[in-house]
């Protein structure tokens, strides 16, 4: 049975959604301050950087294994190993790309995406002008060699970057292929049988948000 896809669907259960999107703001904060040579961090001082109560900051990290001492706080070097490797960016995990125009394009131009555990090990398109190309030395395919490609590589993270109207066919297609959690760039939401992993990155919603919020501006 296919269910609408929403982006809790991959989240620990076991920790809140609206911790699991802080925790990475306060391994950026901590981050600076470790490159800064700093040793130890209270709450409060991660709260007033980040723009949260400090009570929040010590009931997100309660989730995690980052101990806090009274009159100190948390030792800086600790959070920043802790947090990385709790959000899975110490880990390895290899992608796909499914949709090589501007954004996919885009995104694998983008060698950033190693420092946080992902890299992508090739893109699928359609268009004659892009398959058998490389982009920044990432090997661009026809999509109908998805399922042989997963197969062989392991793989079975996928990124949707077509166009809105392809979006559900080609993530039927991913599934089939084999990949079992999806990042989807696409304004739609795909749906996906139980046991598929999908995150919504939507930037027309989050330009929405933003226009909306302008119209209260003096």
């Amino acid at each position: 049975m296919k269910t609408i896809a929403n982006e809790s669907s991959l989240l620990n259960t076991k920790v809140p959604e609206p911790t699991l999107r802080r925790l990475p703001w306060y391994l950026s904060y901590v981050q600076l301050l470790h490159a800064d040579g700093c040793e130890s961090v209270s709450s409060t001082r991660i709260a007033r950087a980040v723009g949260v109560d400090a009570s929040l900051v010590a009931k997100d990290l309660s989730y995690v294994s980052v101990d806090g001492r009274t009159r100190v706080g948390y030792r800086v070097a600790d959070m920043v190993a802790v947090l990385n490797d709790f959000l899975g960016f110490t880990h390895h995990h290899r992608a796909f790309l499914f949709g090589v125009g501007s954004l996919g394009a885009a995104l694998l131009q983008d060698s950033g995406l190693r420092h946080f555990g992902l890299e992508i090990a090739a893109g699928f398109d359609v268009n004659p002008d892009i398959v058998d190309t490389n982009i920044n030395g990432i090997p661009v395919y026809h999509k109908s060699r998805a399922a042989e490609l997963c197969a062989r590589e392991r793989v079975d993270i996928g990124i949707l970057t077509v166009p809105i109207r392809a979006a559900q066919s080609v993530a039927d297609e991913m599934i089939v292929a084999g990949i079992k959690a999806i990042w989807n760039f696409t304004p739609w939401r795909i749906s996906v049988p139980e046991g598929v992993v999908v995150q919504n990155t939507s930037m027309y919603a989050q330009l929405a948000v933003m226009f909306n919020r302008m119209k209260s501006l003096p």
